[in-house]
């Protein structure tokens, strides 16, 4: 890419934040929250997941190849240079249980680049890479962040609870889910609650939802599918019946012989009063599209299996918190965030074989030549 944007972003500065004098309190009770669902799990299993997006369904290797001749508002961070970057791709489910696929919930993506410099964030600096945490949704499904903290404590009241009564409930929410969707719209609230198109995930865009720094100017950011046998992908529904695993299963059959390529994008903000940092909904992409400014490659694979879980479900975390300065989580809800990150990761290293650590190389991608870094977190 050459050339001038079509839009002029707006420069970060400190007061695009506004801080409520009650966020630690909100923080810590969001925290204490996720954690009883961790600790619900965990007694029933003897096994420490997730607070949230606790089933994988894909777990790749890839690489991130940022485009040369960005123009300078966004060449900005990891994306300052052309560069290729290994990388670790998790794909998922959003609840803290591990539930048959027909229960079907929002898609995550986290996405781990590897090997990046700068200044980093409070609380990782014993790491070397970038997490970036998306779903496939562009608006956030809480309208604040006191709102978010009473979804997620009815959420814990239902954890690992009635399953034959979410996959009816599941049923109901596609359906009214489908209705809206007729008539051009989209509901994120539905969809949190099971209402997710049984769609095949590696269809699926993903979205921040939640701004953070771009190095001087402030971006959401996107991962959308490029290569036509993603893009065939989209919208294509999965039989949801009888596998318990059938995303997973679609993941794997994909990876056998076929290479995935995604379009990493940012959407730059050019004004508070229309794409405001507080706000969890959409920003305008007439106001600022989305442009690409990588692109993420994952080649055949085997791209689930046990060793892989024990890799990665077990040993690493995926924070918007674990990265560098230029790069730093904005809002309310990312701020509340940081707590429930760290509590998530320290509960599940506590208590598994496999303790928390952040990847030096992707532990996968060659076989026996990587290294893992702990982090104590």
């Amino acid at each position: 890419m050459t050339g001038r944007l079509a839009v002029t972003p707006l420069r970060y500065h400190p007061d695009v934040e506004h801080v409520e004098p009650d966020e630690p309190q909100t923080a810590r009770e969001l925290a204490e929250t996720m954690l009883s669902i961790a600790e619900k799990t965990y007694a029933d299993s003897g096994h420490a997941i997730r607070c949230v997006h606790a089933k994988s369904h894909g777990l790749l290797a890839a690489r991130l190849e940022i485009l040369p001749d960005l123009p300078p508002e966004l060449a900005q961070g990891i994306f300052a240079a052309p560069r290729t970057h290994d990388a670790v791709l998790r794909l998922s489910t959003t609840p803290g249980d591990l539930l048959h696929d027909s229960v079907s919930t929002p898609r995550g993506m986290a996405l781990k680049v590897l090997d990046v410099d700068g200044a980093r964030l409070p609380g990782s600096d014993g790491s070397a890479s970038q997490d970036f945490v998306m779903v496939n949704g562009k608006a956030f499904n809480s309208p604040s962040a006191k709102a978010f903290l009473r979804s997620l404590k009815m959420l814990a009241l239902t954890t690992d609870r009635l399953e034959g009564a979410k996959e009816l409930l599941s049923r109901v929410f596609k359906g009214l889910e489908s209705v809206v969707e007729a008539v051009g719209g989209e509901s994120a609230t539905l969809k949190s609650l099971g209402g997710n198109p049984p769609t095949h995930i590696l269809g699926e865009s993903f979205f921040s939802q939640l701004p953070l720094r771009h190095g001087d100017y402030i971006a959401k950011l996107a991962i959308v599918p490029a290569s036509d046998n993603l893009r065939a992908l989209a919208g294509t529904r999965l039989d949801t019946g009888d596998d318990p695993d059938v995303v997973r299963h679609a993941v794997e059959r994909f990876f056998i012989e076929e290479t995935a390529v995604w379009h990493l994008q940012a959407q730059l903000c050019t004004g508070l009063d229309y794409m405001p940092v507080e706000s969890v909904e959409a920003w305008d992409e007439t106001m600022s599209p989305f442009v690409t400014v990588a692109r993420l490659v994952a080649g055949p694979q085997a791209a689930w299996n046990e060793d892989r879980s024990v890799a990665v479900d077990d040993g690493m975390r995926f924070s918007p918190w674990n990265g560098i300065a230029a790069h730093r989580p904005l809002g309310s809800i990312m701020r509340l965030r940081k707590l429930s990150y760290e509590k998530s990761a320290a509960f599940r290293s506590q208590r598994n074989a496999t303790p928390v650590s952040d990847p030096v190389s992707c532990p996968f991608a060659h076989a026996g030549s990587a290294a893992i870094r702990n982090t104590g977190s």
